[in-house]
């Protein structure tokens, strides 16, 4: 997924929170804590964390010293000159 795809994943995800915000209020349901301010925060925070999370996750992954498992394939990496 492209970094494109999930800003446009978490757009409309932003959306459905307006939508579903319309909907309540045509219900006439006010919830104060809930409103267009709350929802640009969560979508601003999403789109803040989310590539923040794929980092964490990318660094995990390509980290020789989080696992045993992993210790030992840099070992082998480096016994083979591949590291």
């Amino acid at each position: 997924m492209t970094a494109d795809k999930l800003k446009q994943h978490i757009a409309l995800f932003g959306g459905l929170l307006s939508a579903i915000l319309l909907f309540l209020r045509s219900l006439d349901i006010d919830l104060k804590w809930f409103d267009q301010g709350v929802i640009d925060s969560f979508v601003s925070l999403l789109l803040a964390l989310v590539p923040f999370v794929l980092v964490l996750y990318g660094v995990w992954k390509n980290s020789y010293i989080v696992t045993k498992k992993a210790r030992e394939q840099e070992k082998v990496l480096k016994k083979n000159g591949l590291k």
